[in-house]
């Protein structure tokens, strides 16, 4: 509590939810541009930082594997700092990062990892903080739809940026420092916490609410001790599903623009048709949470989002030149609520802040490792049968591997790593077992 009585003292609950939400906003938006920005100019980082052609693909690759390596830091923090102030120096460590690989040349791959590192760190309390809140789809709606709206900043705003700053590619890479502080600043400042009578701090102990139930599920029983999150088949369940979701995420992005050149597209309208991937859809990853939120919904929501993944893949595969805008737009849109829900069934799915924490850790630690074998796959496979049909007919595969994962993720218990709590009767005194 000394948290919240610091950071949001003085504050009506109304005005303390209305700044949770827009410092989680602004955490989401700060989590991508450190990747696209660079993706965005990679030509030119050679020249720029001198750094060897060959390890271009190790730039790519380090955030992703430090995204798999960093996951269990955000709820370690958020146990010792609460999650406002783990978050904020998160961001701040971010802000850093940023400067320092990009006015440092020979710390450009180390920078990079760093920045990875503290984007992971923030991102997994973000489901934390939605829990404690009592956040509703909407609020991890805005959360997933600032990712998408980040990374399409990034890669957008960097070239600009860089002739705005008299052609200076390092500082259009440095100046995204701002709005990371001006996040830090922000969640910081509203502390992360319930605003009032909305339940347990972040960094608690006390048990909160059950997640959204789906017919078939059951949910903790009181008397029970907590079971370690690796022997939930729920949580391993979710971080399947996450893991598959951005494993096909980061594969279509790698190389997308290059199939699509491969299918006679100019270079300058394959990136364009890239950008649009993310652009289409960002109402999306706003809407799937909000539809998760709908127990109805969500038991059909989850496979059936897989099995369109596998369909628009095959599409893309199968169309004209002249129809990829469509078939990659209706791509985009799949993805990014796949993405929208992995999130979502993180709140969903688990019991309480800490058990919220606790499975974005898992879910994203694990996923993320997983998501850097994508691009790597996907590119070998192209290597070995000197064409793409036999690339996309795996990916569709996953995609229907991937519908199973959500089919299971929204069934069986809760996750919970938080005891439960016997009831108590009148005059007797309460315990935990």
């Amino acid at each position: 509590m000394r948290e919240k009585r610091q950071a949001g003292a003085g504050l009506s609950p109304r005005l303390m939810t209305g700044l949770v939400l827009l410092g989680l906003v602004m955490v989401s938006v700060n989590l991508r541009p450190a990747i696209t920005t660079v993706a965005g100019v990679m030509n030119q980082v050679p020249g720029v930082f001198g750094l060897d052609p060959s390890l271009l693909p190790l730039l790519g690759t380090l955030p992703v594997l430090a995204f798999g390596v960093s996951g269990p830091i955000g709820p370690w923090l958020a146990r010792r700092w609460g999650t406002g102030r783990a978050v904020a120096v998160a961001l701040v460590a971010l802000a850093v990062a940023l400067i320092v690989r990009a006015t440092v040349p020979a710390l450009l791959l180390p920078g990079t990892f760093l920045a990875g590192m503290a984007i992971m760190t923030a991102s997994v309390l973000v489901p934390q903080i939605v829990k404690a809140n009592h956040g509703t789809g909407w609020w991890t709606g805005l959360c997933t739809m600032g990712f998408g709206l980040g990374a399409a900043l990034g890669a957008g705003l960097v070239q600009p940026l860089q002739h705005l700053l008299g052609g200076s590619l390092p500082w259009a890479l440095a100046v995204w420092a701002v709005p990371a502080l001006v996040g830090a600043i922000l969640i910081y400042r509203s502390g992360g916490t319930p605003a009032h009578g909305a339940g347990p701090t972040a960094g608690g102990n006390a048990p909160s609410s059950a997640g959204t139930k789906v017919a078939g599920t059951s949910e903790p029983v009181p008397g029970e001790p907590a079971i370690p999150l690796r022997k939930q088949r729920t949580a391993w369940a979710v971080t399947a599903f996450f893991g598959l979701q951005a494993m096909l995420y980061f594969a279509i992005t790698s190389w997308l623009a290059v199939y699509l050149v491969s299918r006679g597209l100019g270079p300058a309208e394959s990136a364009a048709l890239l950008a649009w991937f993310s652009l289409a859809g960002l109402p999306a990853s706003l809407l799937a949470p909000v539809l998760a939120s709908r127990p109805g919904i969500l038991k059909f929501l989850a496979p059936g989002l897989g099995l369109s993944v596998a369909l628009a893949l095959l599409g893309v595969l199968a169309a004209p030149a002249e129809l990829q805008f469509l078939m990659v737009g209706i791509l985009g849109v799949v993805q990014s609520a796949g993405f929208g829900l992995a999130m979502a069934l993180v709140v969903i799915r688990s019991a309480g802040p800490q058990s919220a924490g606790r499975l974005s850790a898992m879910s994203q630690g694990f996923g993320f490792a997983l998501a850097s074998l994508g691009p790597l796959g996907a590119g070998l496979l192209h290597t070995l049968a000197g064409g793409w049909e036999v690339t996309f007919w795996v990916l569709a595969a996953e995609a229907v591997v991937l519908a199973g994962a959500g089919f299971f993720a929204i069934r069986g218990p809760l996750v919970s790593v938080e005891p439960v709590p016997v009831p108590v009767e009148p005059g007797s005194t309460p315990t935990l077992v």
